[in-house]
């Protein structure tokens, strides 16, 4: 069975980061450009992005959308996104901007109906987020 190994980029305050456990006030700090991360894996061989807006998943709506735009811009790789995306204007704008797979995770459980309507509008590009 074929695989693929998805690099993951999470986005706060603009800038690379990993979270210890989830933990916001626990977080280190990979890189101040996300553009030139996303660019070594691209060079690596991720065959996509996962591209998350850390910001957006706790303020429950976009922040990051100037830097997942840009990255999705850039790359030469499918970008798949997540992080406050509750809404189909939410995920509008997403589409808009490039990203290929739109994950939702709350706001699946929260608003069946969005999630259904979403399903309707981009089909595929769809998917449910589950941690």
């Amino acid at each position: 069975m074929a695989f693929e190994v998805i690099p993951a980029i999470d986005i706060r305050d603009g800038r690379c980061v990993r979270l210890f456990q989830g933990d916001y006030d626990q977080e280190t700090r990979y890189s101040d450009d996300p553009l030139a991360t996303a660019r070594d894996w691209e060079d690596l061989g991720a065959p996509r992005l996962h591209v998350v807006d850390l910001d957006g998943a706790r303020a429950g709506m976009p922040v990051n959308h100037g830097v997942m735009a840009a990255i999705a811009a850039a790359s030469g790789v499918p970008i798949e996104v997540s992080g406050g995306l509750r809404t189909l204007e939410d995920i509008a704008a997403a589409v808009r901007y490039g990203a290929g797979r739109i994950q939702i995770g709350s706001a699946a459980v929260r608003d069946p109906a969005m999630l259904a309507a979403a399903i309707d509008a981009y089909g595929e590009a769809i998917c449910v987020s589950i941690d």
